[in-house]
């Protein structure tokens, strides 16, 4: 097996959102290797920090360039530049104990990230669904699901904040001081939005606003968080009140573009305006932080937030690298087990008839 992958400490979030795969497209790229005669198992893993490709493989045919070229024709896009630089590979037992690091949030933008583990859990069932698992990565997954829930509940890995929700209200905070006697708006009611609030509703904001594509979801969470559910038609008078502007929306384009802030930037006599965007791919216009007044902060940004529960989670790494050595022992002996039986299979003539 092998993985193809590249995330925040090899590509910048420009490149990342060129390869990342929205759901629809990741089916597609599935039922594609699902059709091809030298893939035997894979699934794929497209996040707004990483996309990787596992895969079990039949041929030395299927490569890096093999994986990149599909994702590329899946994009309908053309990848006219040396990725190369951006891209990591790791085979046979470097790519399962890859994949337990992530499941386990040691390769997170937030050390100890929780989210990613549900992440891995969806890509798991997407491909189980699309029939492009079996018994390997079967075994594999559900190896590398339970070591990551071992290590969020037996260790100190995700402890305090630990998400990129969490990293977004921390840099807030720093930027404007504090969040007490401000005013935010959410535009997104999706995971990450969701844990948005979730961090802010005990900040003392004196107004928070939340804005989605469905206004009966946006409606049941404002009542949730205390907040106030808006519509995108309000959207330029609401950014001219607020402090905060935090966006995860996921969007195929930008929602909120340089002509448009400044415009709003305008009717504020160019008070400042903090936006934190947290989508993949991005939503607001990177062009937006060369307006006066306006400050714009991307995933990227996020990586200098440390707080006081950081170093109990760096000193749980040592405890979680042991779970990670035992599970990989672990699925190491079913592996072997089950060629066992494969090989023995083979040679019993009673079997094979």
């Amino acid at each position: 097996m092998f993985v193809i992958g590249l995330n925040h400490k090899t590509a910048p979030i420009h490149i990342r959102e060129k390869f990342y795969l929205n759901p629809q497209q990741q089916d597609l790229f599935l039922t594609t290797l699902k059709n091809h005669p030298l893939v035997s198992e894979c699934f794929v893993l497209s996040t707004c920090n990483r996309v990787e490709v596992y895969l079990k493989k039949g041929n030395a045919c299927v490569d890096s360039a093999f994986v990149v070229d599909m994702i590329a024709r899946v994009k309908k896009i053309r990848l006219d530049f040396d990725y190369t630089a951006y891209i990591y590979v790791h085979e046979s037992r470097q790519a399962y104990e890859h994949l337990f690091k992530v499941a386990c949030g040691l390769d997170s933008l937030v050390l100890g990230e929780k989210q990613i583990l549900g992440q891995v859990k969806t890509a798991v069932e997407r491909a189980r669904q699309m029939g492009t698992l079996s018994r390997y990565f079967n075994i594999l997954t559900n190896i590398a699901v339970r070591a990551g829930k071992k290590a969020h509940h037996e260790t100190a890995i995700s402890h305090g904040g630990s998400s990129i929700s969490w990293a977004a209200i921390e840099t807030a905070q720093r930027m404007l001081g504090s969040l007490s006697g401000k005013s935010a708006l959410v535009i997104g009611a999706g995971k990450m939005g969701e844990m948005a609030l979730t961090h802010m509703r005990h900040k003392s904001l004196v107004k928070m606003y939340l804005m989605n594509r469905t206004g009966e979801k946006a409606g049941a969470l404002a009542a949730q968080y205390n907040g106030i559910a808006a519509s995108f038609f309000d959207i330029k008078d609401i950014l001219c009140e607020v402090d905060l502007c935090i966006c995860s929306v996921g969007a195929p384009h930008y929602i909120l573009d340089k002509e448009q802030i400044a415009k709003v930037m305008a009717a504020r006599s160019n008070r400042p305006l903090l936006f934190i965007d947290i989508s993949m791919p991005r939503n607001i216009d990177p062009a937006v932080a060369d307006i006066p007044g306006a400050h714009l902060r991307s995933i990227d940004d996020l990586d200098q937030v440390v707080d006081a529960g950081m170093k109990k989670r760096v000193q749980a790494m040592a405890e979680v690298e042991a779970i990670i050595r035992k599970k990989i022992l672990e699925f190491d002996a079913k592996i072997t087990k089950l060629k066992t039986l494969d090989s023995s299979d083979f040679f019993d003539p009673a079997k094979t008839r």
